[in-house]
């Protein structure tokens, strides 16, 4: 059986929770509080995690055999010693910081035992052993992919697409002995997949003595949300993949754009896809007084906060949209602030469609601080910006066309071995019928450019020509999509103007006759009647 059919499986559980009257956005934190306490039995039996952090009385053996209102009673007293660490009468039962934070005002929202009890069936008879096989951790990631996929609403604020992840964790090649960050961590997911890559590198640890060894389990990561709901999800991940963090987890609840993240120490590797949006009722949320910039826009803010909490030479990889590569003002400020104080040598232009919020274009931003000469240096670090475009008459994807592995290795390919972008790098790069793509007609991105490489998607503009052509605007695209509106070549406004009138008359009297045929003649005459009144006289 494998991860897929098991997540499908956990997810089918939703259907008992649905007939217990639990809302959809509530699914997933419902399911999670049990699935929790079985998945760590099952790392505890494997020996994956090295002792049990539930304490007794509060594990799935307290529950497994239990039926009636027996079960429900106990699960609800397990999860409230779990969130305060007291028993009813105020015993202390437990005193880890992180399990508090886990089960946070934890209550379960199921009445009926028949349908608590059915779930905690499923969960005994899923086939453990071959989950194992590719890690706990992985399984609770990809429930949280299927509840991005299935909830779509808001579930995009906090999951990024994990081929996307990995890529950038890829090309930023994080180190043992590293402090890596994310400010806006959601439920980890980048944060999770520098760990892996670690491990990766170092035999799952085994190659570092055991000072380093508790250094990556405990301080080498640190992630910053905003919503509780979403801190759980995260610390649960976290601790499913073997990453304890400080006092409070690998992911602490705060706000990077106030207090908390004015207080994070300096970062050797960040990487984050800021929330979108600005932010509400203006900056109120937006509290830093060390941010040089004042804006409402949040990942102007964000942008700010990850170049000034980069060590010097440390390394990022943004996720970003468009907004924030061509807003006017202070988007130019930070922008010029940003290629004077990092060296930001690479921008990869995403497609349509990977995020689950809809139509919105984004990029990954990589940037190193300092200049290669000197990590210290703070001004006129940027000389080359490297572009590579892999929006333009790319497919829209969804669920009928995944985004994965095989559509960012070409990009990789070129970004190059070193994680400071400064790897030796050549123009050109023809993936997904570059070749083919039509130029605009006038364009001063390609004036003066050899034809063939104007269809590449991988361009270098220097810090100069960004400068004088672009205004220090880092909106540069240079290929044609084939869906695109051509302003150049549309019809005189009258003649479009007819069109829609044209169009929308014959629409009127589709309408017309259609509320005839359904016998609605007298409503037909009071709106031709109407339109006579508007427009005069309508046949």
């Amino acid at each position: 059986m494998t991860n897929n059919d098991i997540v499908q499986k956990l997810w089918n559980l939703c259907d008992v929770l649905r007939d217990d009257g639990i809302n959809y956005s509530d699914y997933v934190t419902e399911l999670v509080l049990l699935l929790f306490i079985k998945m760590v039995h099952e790392s505890t039996e494997a020996g994956t995690l090295k002792k049990h952090p539930l304490p007794e009385g509060c594990r799935w053996a307290d529950l497994k055999d239990k039926d009636g209102i027996n079960l429900l009673n106990d699960y609800k007293r397990i999860l409230l010693t779990l969130s305060t660490g007291k028993d009813g009468e105020g015993n202390v039962i437990h005193e880890d910081p992180l399990i508090s934070a886990i089960y946070a005002d934890a209550q379960t929202r199921l009445r009926e035992p028949s349908h608590l009890r059915q779930m905690v069936v499923a969960l005994d008879q899923i086939d453990w052993f071959s989950v194992q096989q590719d890690g706990l951790g992985d399984l609770y990631e990809g429930l949280l992919e299927k509840n991005a996929n299935e909830t779509k609403s808001g579930a995009g604020q906090y999951f990024t697409p994990r081929a996307l992840i990995n890529s950038m964790v890829r090309c930023l090649k994080p180190q043992p002995g590293e402090v890596i960050q994310d400010p806006a961590a959601g439920t980890a997911g980048f944060l999770i997949a520098a760990d892996q890559y670690i491990k990766e590198q170092t035999d799952d640890l085994f190659d570092l003595n055991a000072q380093q060894q508790a250094f990556q389990r405990n301080k080498a990561f640190v992630g910053i949300e905003l919503v509780p709901g979403t801190r759980r999800l995260a610390l649960m991940n976290c601790l499913l993949h073997g990453m304890e963090g400080d006092e409070e987890g690998v992911v602490h609840l705060g706000n990077a754009l106030g207090q908390a993240g004015a207080s994070l120490a300096k970062a050797d590797v960040i990487l984050a896809n800021p929330p979108f949006g600005t932010s509400k009722g203006g900056d109120a949320s937006i509290t830093r007084d060390d941010l040089t910039y004042r804006t409402s826009n949040k990942q102007l803010a964000f942008l700010q906060h990850i170049y000034r909490n980069l060590k010097p030479g440390g390394r990022a990889a943004v996720v970003l949209p468009d907004n924030v590569l061509f807003e006017a003002g202070v988007g130019t400020d930070v922008r010029r602030d940003l290629m004077n104080k990092c060296n930001l040598h690479t921008i990869l232009r995403l497609p349509t469609g990977i995020f689950y919020a809809q139509g919105v274009k984004t990029n990954v931003l990589f940037f190193t601080k300092g200049s290669a000469a000197d990590k210290h240096q703070e001004e006129n670090c940027t000389e080359n910006v490297w572009v590579y475009d892999l929006r333009t008459n790319m497919p829209s994807f969804g669920k009928r066309t995944p985004f994965g592995d095989a559509h960012l290795k070409p990009f990789e390919a070129v970004y190059g071995d070193d994680p400071n972008g400064l790897s030796e790098r050549e123009e050109g790069e023809y993936s997904f019928h570059a070749e083919d793509i039509e130029l605009p007609e006038e364009s001063d991105e390609n004036e003066g450019v050899d034809p063939r490489l104007a269809h590449s998607r991988w361009r270098c503009f220097s810090r100069q020509w960004i400068a004088e052509h672009k205004g220090d605007s880092l909106d540069i695209s240079w290929l044609k999509d084939s869906d695109s509106v051509d302003a150049a070549n549309l019809p005189e406004p009258s003649v479009l103007a007819g069109e829609a009138m044209g169009e929308l008359v014959q629409a009127l009297g589709e309408l017309d006759a259609l509320m005839r045929e359904l016998g609605a003649e007298e409503e037909a005459d009071g709106t031709r009647v109407l339109l006579q009144e508007v427009m005069g006289e309508v046949k």
